[in-house]
């Protein structure tokens, strides 16, 4: 998909939304949801999206939006190094298919990283684990400030 079109309200991530798909839940506020990536790159990939947005990439959305969701992306951020204690971290964000966006609703990947330990491919890992999934999002969840 091009960097323009039309929103697509069946997209997954709308779909966690609006609780017709289960995720791993990191955090939520008025603003901003954070989960698991079920297709992580790496352990404890997180995921952070607007709640109240159409937008399918950066380039569409609010600047007041957009100030909400890099604090939330912070805010997950400290709670996965907390977590994790990763000799760093990844943000990152993608937009149009040729860039590596494979979900149309505006999000941003939060993966820590381990000197040595190799990154996966973005959505070609394989599926994690649930209760993985769920244990990571409780400890990450735990640390949120």
């Amino acid at each position: 998909m091009s960097l323009d079109g039309t929103y697509d309200d069946a997209n997954i991530f709308a779909k966690i939304l609006r609780g017709e798909m289960p995720c791993a839940r990191v955090f939520e506020d008025e603003h901003v949801f954070s989960f698991m990536d079920v297709f992580p790159q790496a352990r404890g990939h997180t995921l952070v999206i607007p709640k109240h947005t159409q937008a399918r990439n950066l380039l569409e959305e609010e600047p007041e939006r957009l100030s909400h969701l890099i604090l939330g992306v912070q805010r997950v951020a400290r709670a996965v190094r907390a977590a994790l204690n990763p000799d760093g971290i990844m943000i990152s964000q993608f937009n149009g298919a040729v860039s590596g966006q494979t979900i149309y609703h505006l999000h941003v990947h939060i993966i820590p990283r381990w000197e040595g330990v190799a990154l996966g491919r973005h959505g070609d890992g394989g599926m994690a684990d649930m209760d993985e999934l769920k244990r990571l999002a409780d400890q990450i969840s735990d640390k949120i400030a």
